[in-house]
C-alpha cells in the first residue's frame, strides 16, 4: 500500500480532499480551481515509489521535505516575490482569505504547499542534488556553505523561483541545512551516533512542523490574552522567534562540521577551529541578546532579565536602547 500525505488519505472527489488534522469548522478545501495541487498528488506517488528503491522510508522523506517548505511558509509574509502561494491560499478560501488571513494560513497550508512539498522530496532524493551538496561543501576541501550555493540555486529554479536560492542557503537554523550537513557529514565519514546526524532524513524534533490542529490551539489562547506577556508566542513576535532560532540552530551546525577538521597541518587546523567557532560565539551572543530584548519587550521586568544573564541593570537598559536604535525604534 503506497504512503498518502495525512490530508490526502480523506475524500479527493471533485477536488476536495479533507483538511489535515480535521475535526475543524472548515472541514474541506475547494481545490477545483489549483490543478496543480491535484497533479501534485498523483507525482508523490512516483516520488514514494523513488524514495522506497533508495532505501528511504517515504514517511520520513515526505516529513522532511515538508518541514523545509513549511518552514518557508512562515517566512514567506516577508517575501514580496512570492506570488503562487498568496493566490493558491485566496483559492481555497473561497477568492480571499483577507477577511481571516490568520486562521487560513494555518487551515490551508498544507494544501497550498503540497506541490511544492512533492518537489523538495524529489529533490532530496535526487543523487545529482546530493553531488552539489557535496561540492558546495569544497569536497575535499571542507569549506562553509556559500550563500550562492548550486544546491540551493537549482532547488529554487526546480520549484520555479530561481530567487529563492540564497534565502534557502542562508537560512541556517533550518531542515534544509540540517539535511545537507548531514549529506556532507556521511560523504567525509564523521558522522555520529546512527539515528541521529549521519543520517540524512532525520528530522530534528524542533524542526517538525506544527499540525493544523496544534497551531489552531495556540492561536485561539494568543486571540484570548494578546500581548499578556503570560505565553512567549503571545508576547514575541513571530520574526524575533523566528530570528531566535535561527541563530541558535546556525551556531550548531559549523560547530558539527568541525569534529572532521582536527587532522592536517597546525596552522590550518587552527584556523578552521578559531573561524568556526569564532562564527558560532557571535551567533549564539546575538541570540542571547534577542532573547534579552524579546523578554523585555515582552512584559519580563528588567531586573530579572538583568540576573539571568548575569548582567548590571544599566548595562542591559544601555543595550536594549541601542537595540531598538539600530532598528530604527
Amino acid at each position: 500500500m503506497r504512503y498518502a500525505p495525512r490530508w490526502e488519505r480523506a475524500c479527493v472527489r471533485h477536488g476536495r480532499p479533507l483538511a489535515a488534522d480535521a475535526n475543524q469548522p472548515l472541514e474541506h478545501l475547494d481545490l477545483r480551481g489549483l490543478p496543480e495541487v491535484v497533479a501534485a498528488q498523483r507525482r508523490w506517488a512516483s516520488v514514494a515509489r523513488r524514495a522506497a528503491r533508495a532505501g528511504a522510508e517515504p514517511e520520513r522523506v515526505f516529513a522532511l521535505a515538508q518541514a523545509v517548505v513549511a518552514r518557508w511558509w512562515e517566512q514567506a509574509l516577508q517575501w514580496e516575490r512570492e506570488t503562487i502561494w498568496p493566490r493558491r491560499l485566496h483559492q481555497v478560501a473561497g477568492g480571499d482569505a483577507g477577511g481571516d488571513l490568520e486562521r487560513w494560513r494555518i487551515v490551508g497550508r498544507d494544501a497550498v504547499v503540497f506541490p511544492e512539498v512533492v518537489a523538495v522530496a524529489g529533490a532530496l532524493l535526487d543523487p545529482a542534488m546530493a553531488e552539489l551538496v557535496w561540492a558546495d561543501s569544497g569536497a575535499g576541501r571542507p569549506r562553509a556553505l556559500p550563500a550562492d550555493g548550486m544546491f540551493c540555486h537549482r532547488l529554487g529554479e526546480r520549484l520555479g523561483r530561481g530567487w529563492l536560492g540564497p534565502l534557502a542557503a542562508t537560512d541556517h537554523g533550518g531542515p534544509l541545512i540540517a539535511w545537507m550537513g548531514s549529506v556532507i557529514r556521511v560523504r567525509r565519514g564523521v558522522g555520529g551516533p546512527p539515528g541521529y546526524d549521519n543520517d540524512p532524513w532525520w528530522l530534528r524534533q524542533e524542526h517538525q512542523s506544527a499540525t493544523m490542529a496544534c497551531q489552531l490551539r495556540v492561536l485561539g489562547k494568543e486571540k484570548k490574552a494578546p500581548g499578556s506577556g503570560t505565553m512567549w508566542r503571545a508576547a514575541v513576535p513571530a520574526e524575533q522567534r523566528r530570528l531566535i532560532t535561527s541563530a541558535i540552530s546556525s551556531a550548531e551546525e559549523p560547530l558539527l562540521q568541525l569534529r572532521g577538521v582536527q587532522t592536517g597541518p597546525t596552522a590550518e587546523v587552527a584556523r578552521r577551529l578559531l573561524h568556526g567557532l569564532g562564527h558560532s560565539a557571535g551567533v549564539i551572543e546575538n541570540a542571547w541578546k534577542r532573547t534579552a530584548v524579546a523578554a523585555v519587550n515582552g512584559g519580563v521586568p528588567l531586573q530579572e532579565v538583568a540576573r539571568w544573564v548575569d548582567m548590571p541593570v544599566e548595562v542591559l537598559s544601555q543595550m536594549l536602547r541601542e537595540g531598538r536604535q539600530e532598528n530604527g525604534g
